[in-house]
Parts: C-alpha cells; sequence; structure tokens
C-alpha cells in the first residue's frame, strides 16, 4: 500500500511541510510513503519529489493526502485525474485581500486554493482540520465529516540545538533593553507593520530601551521593503528584520527574548505560539481566527479591534510587570502540555487507519 502527500509547495521552516515530513515518518512503517510537491525549495530537493515524477499504477487502498493551502492549476489538474482515495487535511488559506496590493498573481492562487476546497468537498474520503477554526470553515462550505486533529508540534527539537554562539553574541552587544520578538513569514496578513507601531508607542512614551526582532523568511520582498521603510521612517534603531534563519539562530533568539508579540489578522494554528511557550515566554497576541483556541490561557488575548496603543500597553505590562509575566508563563507551561506531540501522532494515526 501507498500513502504519498501532495503539497503545492515545500519550503523549509514551513508548518505545513514540517507536518508532512512528520507524517511521512508516521505512514513509512506501513507502506511507501513519499511527499510530492509542485513548487520545493532548494534546499528539500532530496528529500521531496517533484510533482511531474509521481506516476504509477493504483493498487486497491491506496491513499493520497493533499495539504490543502493555497491553489495551483498543476495540483488541481492531478488531483482530478487520481484514482486514489483522497484525505485532505486543511491548514487554512491565507485571505486574498491581504496580498492583492503586493502581489495579485499570488492573491489569484489564494482565491483559487479556497475554490478547489469547494470543488474537492465530494471526492474527499476524509477531511482533517488542525484547528476547530479551520474545522468550521470546512463545515460553512458543506464539508460533512470534518475531525479535527492537532498539528504535530515538537518543541523539543529546536531546544535540542545548540544556540547560534554569533548570535548570542550580537544580541548580548546590541540589545540593552526588553526584546519583543515575532516570528513567521513576513507577509501582509501577520500585520508587522501593527508591532512597528506599537514599538515606536513604546519607545516613545513607556520603555524607550524596548526592542523588537521581526524572524523569518521574506517571502514578499516588497512588502518586507515597505516594513522596512517604516522602520527607518520612524526611526526605530531598537526594531531590526531578519530573515530565514537557522534553528540555531532561531533557539539563540528565543533564549533571549522577554515575550512573543504577534498581530496577526489569520491564522489557521499558528505554531511559533507552541515554541514560545516552550521557552517560558510570556506572549502578546490579538485575538484573531485560531489564536484564541490555540493560545488558551497562556497570553494576554487583545480584542482584534485595538490599534496598536492597547497593543503597547499590554507589551510594557508584561515586559515590566514581575506578576503579570509570571502568570502567562505558568498558564503557558500548563497549555503547553495539551499539545502533547505523541498525542497529536496518535490521534492523526487514529484517523488516517479509517481510510487506510
Amino acid at each position: 500500500m501507498t500513502v504519498h502527500q501532495v503539497l503545492v509547495s515545500a519550503s523549509r521552516g514551513d508548518a505545513v511541510t514540517g507536518f508532512a515530513f512528520e507524517l511521512r515518518r508516521l505512514l513509512r512503517p506501513f507502506g511507501r510513503s513519499e511527499i510530492f510537491a509542485r513548487h520545493i525549495d532548494i534546499g528539500l530537493s532530496a528529500e521531496v519529489y517533484a510533482l511531474n515524477r509521481y506516476h504509477g499504477d493504483v493498487p486497491p487502498g491506496d491513499v493520497l493526502i493533499y495539504h490543502g493551502s493555497i491553489g495551483d492549476p498543476d495540483v488541481s489538474a492531478f488531483l482530478d485525474e487520481r484514482p486514489e482515495r483522497l484525505v485532505l487535511i486543511y491548514h487554512n488559506i491565507s485571505p486574498a485581500e491581504s496580498f492583492a496590493p503586493y502581489e495579485p498573481v499570488f492573491a489569484a492562487r489564494l482565491r483559487a486554493g479556497r475554490e478547489d476546497l469547494v470543488r474537492l468537498r465530494d471526492r474527499v474520503d476524509l477531511a482533517l482540520a488542525d484547528s476547530a477554526f479551520n474545522a468550521a470553515e470546512l463545515t460553512a462550505i458543506g464539508y460533512t465529516d470534518v475531525r479535527v486533529t492537532p498539528l504535530i508540534v515538537d518543541p523539543s527539537s529546536l531546544r535540542r540545538a545548540a544556540a547560534d554562539d554569533d548570535t548570542r553574541r550580537h544580541l548580548d552587544a546590541h540589545v540593552r533593553g526588553p526584546l519583543a520578538l515575532f516570528v513567521g513569514q513576513l507577509l501582509p496578513h501577520k500585520r508587522p507593520e501593527l508591532l512597528v507601531e506599537a514599538l515606536h508607542a513604546i519607545a516613545t512614551y513607556l520603555i524607550p530601551e524596548a526592542h523588537l526582532v521581526l524572524l523569518g523568511p521574506k517571502r514578499l520582498p516588497p512588502f518586507a521593503a515597505a516594513v522596512q521603510r517604516q522602520i527607518v521612517e520612524l526611526g526605530l534603531g531598537t526594531a531590526w528584520i531578519t530573515g530565514a534563519v537557522s534553528p540555531a539562530e532561531l533557539r539563540a533568539y528565543y533564549e533571549r527574548a522577554d515575550l512573543f508579540v504577534t498581530a496577526s489578522d489569520h491564522e489557521g494554528f499558528c505554531v511559533p505560539l507552541i515554541e514560545a511557550m516552550s521557552f517560558d515566554l510570556p506572549i502578546v497576541a490579538r485575538g484573531t481566527t485560531a489564536i484564541p483556541e490555540t493560545l488558551g490561557d497562556a497570553g494576554l488575548v487583545l480584542d482584534p479591534a485595538d490599534g496598536p496603543l492597547v497593543l503597547a500597553e499590554a507589551w510594557a505590562a508584561v515586559a515590566s510587570d514581575g506578576s503579570v509575566r509570571a502568570r502567562l508563563v505558568d498558564g503557558g507551561r500548563k497549555r503547553l502540555a495539551e499539545f502533547d506531540p505523541d498525542d497529536a501522532r496518535r490521534q492523526v494515526l487514529g484517523h488516517l487507519a479509517e481510510v487506510m
């Protein structure tokens, strides 16, 4: 029996790709299991096959797992032609509207991804979602049997990486005040510009030495450039954008940070929240989409309508009030225990066993 997986794009550091790798490891004891993608980062070419290499007869019982996250015409045509039983794992699709001013072609692919969800509805044998928020979206478009199974997130792998010495020395030399860390792709729906505005308010009125690091790949260079211009125009020498980093560098940033912040408009799960909890970082987040579900009591959850000034006040409170920090760190430890990776592995295998 084969249980292959299909992604539109495979990228190192991407939560969807990481979950596919974890799932492949779990599936291989049951038969052949590979990952195929339409677009593959150069660094993953030895681990992921190009979609056009997928071929062969289909014995009875073979399964194809499709990770729904964005549209692609080649992937859509491929899924229409394949006879395997189809499992959808839905990671959510970002709203196209926020991307349109910077990358209209990419925005069109996001809209196509949502159209694919509707088109595949009657073709899918099993639909899995990694949050109740994502499951509700599938139910709203007519999926009748949607199971919630959490992402397999194992922060211990990051904690096993030795922190990068150069990054440690850089942070020791240049950061004197409290450091707030954002981890994620620098994309419009993540709203990094709100974090920059909040830092400006903090540095002006509350904590002049406050720092902000925006850490993650610059997937849309025009948007990353716009955020960098904002930082320069506001004169924020205590804010910087790192781009993609290695696990060793990421660990060094998590170890030095005093809190984790996110102003994202749209998250289907938000893996960095779990990573932050594992490093005992208190969290400040706007309560949009799946963030309250993932976060629980592990952070200050702000009303999505609140602007950067409220975000700045919450950020400053966490950075300066020991009792607030202690309460949030304790909540994070308790919440982290509810995301046991072995339990998540058992859950996803239990669901997949029904179609394998």
